[in-house]
């Protein structure tokens, strides 16, 4: 698409008469209340990602207890977040409140990159939280390793992974451009080429499959790592975890879930046009998947971050300007040791209720 084009293009020819000038304006591709409609929803989408993930950033950065290396990966997470709602989401209320992408092919480039980058970038850093919660819980060795100097290593490897697969299509690999009813922009999926199938198999490989396949398999280990060592407590007498368990089982599920819901859409297109390159697909239909993906910044910090009663007395703390003053124990949770013999039953049920450095399920 030119820079300078737009969904309802005036006419080439001058012309003196402003009923036809109106005529020429009007919407060819998608009705202008639709795009005032996704307009609103994006707005929405926008002020819950800010607001939800500038709070994650600014309760960690003002309580420097809470950079434990599990909780680098939230942060991280958090960073992504923000960026793709503001590279993202912003962008896409305001063209679809203009009706077109009017701010050129430069800037439509650059959204592209940058939703693809941090989306992938979020998306890598979820599986990596979920392979280091299994190293924790069911690997003790590999879980005492975890630390500060580890999570940064993990963490720098991800987003240069991620680079990689968001530059490759800015040299000729793929292409970005607008996509469905024109107002944003993201990987050139309705291009017909061979360099976009080699890299939409690739990615939908190695960015989409692999880390679902990751997650599901870690995710699945902890919990029941963590059946185990709540029977084996109630064989040494100790007290049941069975809240905390079905607390565990609700996390994870929801993880997955909202997963599925914000990136399966967007892998089924890319499947879909490599599947069949001459299948018709609706501008509206081709553009949805884009904006589920938009939506993972808001879920990300309630599920990983404002579900955690810890997190969230300081999240309270900072929203009430410390007056807010947490009652009770600071964090009744899961606490993610390893799973191990003996004596170590017994303290571990006892510490149940207890304070815990890592962050749990």
């Amino acid at each position: 698409m030119d820079s300078n084009s737009t969904p309802w293009s005036s006419s080439p020819h001058p012309s003196s008469i402003h009923a036809e000038a109106l005529v020429t304006a009007t919407p060819t591709i998608f009705p202008r209340v639709g795009y005032s409609i996704i307009s609103f929803l994006m707005f929405i989408n926008t002020l819950l990602t800010v607001f939800n993930n500038g709070l994650v950033i600014t309760v960690m950065l003002r309580n420097p207890s809470l950079l434990q290396p599990m909780n680098i990966f939230i942060l991280s997470l958090a960073v992504s977040d923000l960026m793709i709602g503001l590279c993202g989401s912003l962008v896409v209320t305001i063209t679809n409140y203009q009706g077109s992408f009017f701010i050129g092919h430069t800037a439509c480039v650059f959204q592209g990159f940058a939703v693809n980058y941090f989306g992938l970038v979020s998306l890598c850093t979820l599986t990596l939280l979920s392979y280091e919660r299994y190293n924790v819980v069911c690997k003790p060795r590999a879980g005492l390793k975890l630390s500060m100097r580890r999570s940064a290593i993990g963490l720098l490897f991800v987003w240069i992974f991620c680079l990689f697969w968001a530059v490759a299509p800015l040299f000729g690999w793929s292409s970005y451009g607008p996509e469905g009813v024109q107002t944003s922009c993201s990987l050139a999926w309705e291009e017909r080429s061979w360099s976009n199938y080699s890299y939409l198999v690739l990615y939908t490989l190695l960015c989409f499959i692999f880390p679902v396949a990751v997650i599901i398999y870690c995710y699945s280990k902890v919990l029941k790592s963590l059946n185990k060592l709540n029977r084996s407590v109630e064989l040494q007498g100790g007290r049941s975890s069975q809240k905390e368990n079905e607390h565990a089982i609700s996390m994870v599920l929801a993880m997955i879930i909202a997963f599925f819901v914000c990136w399966l859409p967007y892998t089924t297109l890319s499947v879909v046009v490599v599947v069949d390159p001459e299948l018709y697909i609706p501008p509206l239909l081709a553009t949805m998947p884009m904006y589920f993906a938009k939506t993972s910044p808001v879920y990300n910090p309630i599920i990983y971050f404002l579900s955690n009663k810890q997190f969230r007395d300081a999240a309270l703390e900072v929203l009430s300007c410390g007056r807010y003053i947490p009652h009770g124990p600071t964090s009744v949770s899961i606490n993610m040791r390893p799973l191990n013999r003996g004596s170590r039953l017994t303290s571990l049920s006892k510490s149940v209720n207890t304070h815990s450095k890592v962050l749990p399920l």
